[in-house]
């Protein structure tokens, strides 16, 4: 097992220390996601169930727990899409596939201002995130069109700003309504698809 640290090399971590590392990110997303990036450091360890020192101790600055936590929700949401296609059809997993990374969107309260915040320490964030995710994406919609399931005539960019854009506005209370909106836009995907 291994930390990156924040000067992104990677060092071996203790099994105790990494459940640490780990309970701290899963705390910290939700927190994040409840109460925005700048949530008190007491609300995560709490939660987290371990003491200030050790979020400090693995995390020095929050901006390198946002990375950490940003970095591995986009590696989860990422991951799901060879999942997805190896268990449904190529319009389904693609759907599905969508659906995740609305959730994935609408969950990261607060990390937008963060990521313009003009923090050096974001910087490769966005890079990281088209790195990541738009492969995901792309290999979905390839199957998907070459199964006849979607119209041909999408690009995976506009398709990824469409459901970031239809989540903007929606808060924590709203979810409900970035959910519906984007299950309009899979519909729309799928007219003059050639099976259709």
């Amino acid at each position: 097992m291994s930390e990156h640290t924040p000067g992104g090399t990677a060092r071996r971590v203790r099994a105790d220390a990494q459940r640490n590392i780990d309970a701290v990110r899963e705390a910290a997303a939700a927190v994040f996601a409840d109460s925005g990036v700048d949530a008190p450091v007491r609300e995560i360890a709490a939660r987290a169930g371990v003491g200030v020192g050790t979020i400090y101790r693995h995390f020095p600055q929050r901006s390198d727990l946002v990375v950490a936590v940003f970095r591995h929700e986009v590696d989860a949401c990422a991951d799901a899409a060879p999942a997805l296609a190896a268990e449904h059809e190529p319009g389904e997993a693609l759907a599905r596939w969508l659906r995740r990374y609305t959730r994935f969107i609408a969950t990261k309260r607060g990390l937008a201002a963060a990521l313009h915040s003009g923090d050096p320490a974001f910087d490769a964030l966005p890079g990281y995130f088209d790195q990541h995710l738009r492969p995901a994406l792309v290999s979905l919609l390839d199957s998907a069109v070459a199964a006849g399931e979607v119209r041909a005539d999408i690009d995976p960019n506009d398709l990824l700003h469409a459901v970031a854009n239809l989540c903007l506005l929606a808060d924590a209370d709203q979810s409900g309504h970035a959910h519906r909106m984007v299950d309009l836009l899979i519909d729309g995907l799928r007219y003059r698809a050639d099976n259709h």
